[in-house]
């Protein structure tokens, strides 16, 4: 929670700090309680296979926003006021920000302790089923303003409260089941690579698209 808090309320950059360092505590926590590094997603052995993992995904997801980005009819959805003035801010997001301040923690918080410890109590469908309900609940302060950075949402479910309430609710609803398909590479690939892999491009490629498309919009009414 005090790292939610610190990412939604701290200052510019906060999470580069709390993140990285909410990580470390909860992987001495949970070394502390037992827990191995295999129980945790980042044993050695299992970094090549969580490797191809994580750049299939990758792969994948890049040839999606780039089909999405060209058709008109998707096209909307990559417009966000967040990245108007170029690429130097998608860029510092897509590979700092969102790596350091959301991949690291919440890979670490969902697919590794939380998931790991359900795991060896529970099974894997349970601790995919509490990992990803909680992930989904996680995503709850990050969504407050989407409707209202994000032109398609707003169109979507309007720019109010009911708006913001309907986008919240939405963006649960799909990380909760983003939350599943994570867990499911974490259990596939026995390594954090694999989810942390397809979250950070989800995240950073999501951006870079948006800015992609955001300056070629703006190219193209200035002619």
């Amino acid at each position: 929670m005090a790292v939610a808090v610190a990412g939604r309320y701290g200052p510019p950059g906060a999470m580069l700090l709390a993140g990285p360092l909410g990580a470390a505590a909860l992987v001495a926590l949970a070394r502390r309680a037992g827990m191995s590094p295999d129980d945790l997603g980042i044993d050695r052995r299992s970094w090549r296979r969580g490797a191809a993992y994580a750049l299939a995904c990758v792969s994948a997801v890049a040839v999606v926003y780039a089909a999405a980005a060209l058709l008109p009819v998707t096209r909307p959805a990559f417009l966000d006021s967040r990245y108007r003035n170029g690429y130097g801010a998608a860029l510092r997001a897509a590979f700092l920000v969102v790596p350091l301040g959301t991949v690291l923690f919440e890979e670490v918080a969902f697919r590794g302790v939380l998931w790991g410890l359900l795991y060896r109590r529970a099974g894997a469908a349970r601790a995919t089923l509490v990992s990803s309900a909680l992930f989904g609940l996680w995503h709850v302060l990050p969504s407050l303003r989407l409707n209202r950075v994000n032109p398609a949402v707003s169109q979507l479910v309007g720019p109010g409260r009911a708006g913001q309430v309907l986008a919240v609710t939405g963006a649960v609803v799909f990380t909760t089941a983003a939350g599943a398909v994570l867990c499911e590479l974490r259990r596939r690939s026995g390594s954090l690579l694999a989810p942390a892999g397809l979250h950070w491009a989800v995240n950073g490629l999501g951006i870079l698209a948006a800015a992609a498309v955001v300056s070629w919009l703006e190219r193209t009414v200035a002619r």
